[in-house]
């Protein structure tokens, strides 16, 4: 948890959020240069999960008009919060098969990056493929196990997160295509993470990627990658809790990124 600039918009009695029409806008925008850089580099389920969802470039998508149209699809539903939230929320949503999803839209200022997790990026990165029943069965797995986990053990499935949910790629037969939200939603890494030669790709190993450290502010230098959704959700079936307690006693990776400017 930090501070945040941001602040969640209040939804009336029906759940619905009025936005400016400057916020509009900024939705607009982004949709729509999201959308041409996305083809041919999101993986098929994922573009397919924009049309069940009915996402649009007319406007901001507002929780009941989503939920209507993904609980008829996988039973989730996504849920309005606010800016940040910690990790017994977090848990506890995904585990009832809630996504969270902060109402407030980046400012023009932050349109290419920003921290906090906006509506674009919930929305419009992560919630298409929660209209995948393996995808969806994963986070939902997940979701129960860190209901139960420790902090400490938390902060490890988070990495886990990271690397796949945020940050994933994942081989089919078109070749190698995006489902990671953290990539989906931004121009620059949505292009970069399959056409760069400077990031490591390599398969999904879940001890490597609890080993590997990690930075949120910059382009990511590796990236994990699966073969089908079954393998993502095959993870849940794993101990994950004891490879947690591997990756510690077998020492964390060296950094692959140079540390954070304290400037």
């Amino acid at each position: 948890m930090k501070d945040t600039p941001y602040i969640a918009k209040q939804a009336d009695k029906e759940g619905y959020v009025s936005y400016s029409d400057d916020e509009q806008a900024i939705w607009k925008e982004l949709f729509e240069r999201q959308i041409q850089i996305v083809q041919n580099r999101g993986c098929d389920e994922y573009l397919e999960g924009i049309d069940k969802l009915g996402l649009k470039a007319d406007h901001i998508p507002q929780v009941p008009e989503v939920n209507k149209n993904l609980s008829k699809v996988t039973g989730w539903e996504i849920a309005p919060v606010s800016a940040l939230i910690n990790f017994d929320k977090f848990f506890e949503l995904l585990s009832n098969k809630q996504f969270p999803a902060a109402t407030f839209i980046r400012t023009r200022q932050e349109m290419e990056y920003l921290q906090e997790p906006d509506i674009f990026h919930e929305v419009f990165g992560h919630c298409p493929l929660l209209t995948v029943p393996a995808y969806a069965n994963f986070m939902h797995e997940y979701g129960k196990l860190g209901l139960k986990a420790e902090h400490k053990d938390r902060v490890m499935l988070a990495r886990l997160y990271w690397f796949t949910v945020e940050f994933g790629l994942i081989q089919t037969a078109k070749g190698l295509r995006i489902y990671g939200g953290g990539i989906l939603s931004s121009i620059g890494e949505t292009v970069y993470a399959l056409e760069s030669n400077i990031p490591v790709r390599k398969p999904l190993d879940p001890l490597d990627a609890f080993r590997t450290p990690y930075r949120i502010d910059i382009f990511q230098p590796i990236y994990f990658m699966i073969q089908s959704f079954d393998q993502l959700f095959n993870l849940s079936k794993l101990d994950l809790l004891d490879l947690i307690q591997q990756a510690r006693k077998l020492g964390m990776h060296p950094p692959s990124f140079p540390p954070k400017d304290k400037k």
